[in-house]
């Protein structure tokens, strides 16, 4: 199944809508706008993660939330030089050897303002040891000559920043862009719950689509709203590193490769029933799947979600990414498509019958 034309356009308008972590409402309205025309309802909290709910065929049915998260990586504004130049600090972990030369997209009082981080001319720099620079060593030109004049154009100490490259459809069936990890999660979940909607009959669990706030800097959003929804399930939906470019360590990072299908990872937050239910679903729906292991930590919201209160079963799904936090991140379309049928199928498999709980 393809993306129709209306769906794609959401993607790339999503995907576009810049979201910093601490600053997502613009991308948190395009995603709700989306959404709401196949959702029950659509709410948020009081920082901005946002939740659809399509309500189940069974009153005793199970509560299914399905979790992406809605901000990306960027920086923000540290310091202003009296000669008009901007000092950075780190929103997230932004790769800061990629960062000189690049334009950012400034988000100020009086909207955005185009900037370049500085990058010194090969002709006139000490190379000798040259090293990646420290982030404070950044320095953005917005084509101003004071402080003075940043501030009439709206820019003060606290605004954040993004890279302003794009998204873009290319080569065979991929899509290519900054930030990536993890919008294009919103969109897919916000697919499932389109499709759902389009079912004959509903499935008996009610489904929840969370797309949370501040990911990035440890799960802010996602630990907030699970505590809030206690869903009886819920399923993690991230990106992970496709490992089949030149230099990466299989044997270090393992084995992911793109187009490869949805990978599901192993331990940790992960619950083992939940694991073998998304396997048995990806066998009988002929879905592709790929595998990951996870002594300590997944490094997503899973890791947040499924400690509240009593405990929430957990499963982490990841979609394959190549070049993660960069502004070329890499995705294949067909893995989309593949992880929306999983969730969805998942979905569909959960009976209010069904036990979720280890026992002894």
């Amino acid at each position: 199944m393809s993306l129709s034309a209306p769906a794609q356009a959401f993607l790339l308008d999503l995907l576009n809508t810049p979201s910093p972590t601490g600053f997502e409402i613009a991308g948190q309205r395009v995603w709700a706008k989306w959404v709401g025309q196949f959702a029950d309802k659509v709410e948020n909290d009081a920082y901005g993660t946002a939740w659809a709910t399509l309500v189940g065929s069974d009153e005793e049915g199970k509560r299914i939330m399905f979790e992406a998260h809605a901000d990306e990586i960027g920086y923000m504004v540290k310091h202003i030089s009296d000669e008009g130049f901007i000092f950075v600090d780190r929103v997230g972990g932004s790769d800061v050897a990629t960062a000189r030369g690049r334009r950012v997209d400034i988000m100020g009082d009086k909207g955005v303002v185009r900037g370049v981080i500085g990058n010194v001319a090969i002709h006139i720099r000490d190379r000798e040891d040259e090293k990646v620079p420290k982030v404070h060593e950044l320095a953005i030109d917005l084509g101003f000559a004071s402080a003075k004049e940043v501030a009439k154009a709206g820019i003060r100490v606290g605004h954040p920043m993004v890279y302003a490259d794009g998204v873009e459809l290319f080569g065979h069936n991929k899509i290519m862009g900054r930030a990536l990890d993890n919008r294009i999660g919103g969109f897919i979940i916000a697919e499932v719950i389109d499709r759902l909607s389009k079912k004959k009959k509903r499935v008996p669990s009610t489904v929840i689509a969370v797309n949370a706030v501040q990911e990035e800097i440890g799960g802010n959003g996602a630990a907030m709203i699970a505590h809030r929804l206690m869903p009886d399930l819920a399923i993690v939906l991230d990106v992970t590193h496709a490992t089949d470019t030149p230099g990466i360590s299989k044997e270090k990072h393992g084995k992911v490769k793109l187009g490869g299908g949805p990978s599901i990872t192993h331990g940790s937050a992960n619950h083992p029933l939940l694991v073998k239910r998304l396997i048995e679903v990806a066998a009988k729906h002929d879905i592709d799947l790929q595998h990951e292991s996870s002594s300590r930590f997944t490094g997503t919201d899973t890791d947040v979600i499924f400690i509240q209160r009593e405990g929430i079963p957990s499963a982490l799904v990841s979609l394959p990414l190549r070049y993660m936090h960069s502004v070329v991140e890499l995705a294949d379309l067909e893995d989309v498509q593949k992880v929306i049928s999983l969730l969805v199928a998942f979905a569909e498999s959960v009976r209010s019958a069904d036990s979720f709980s280890l026992t002894l």
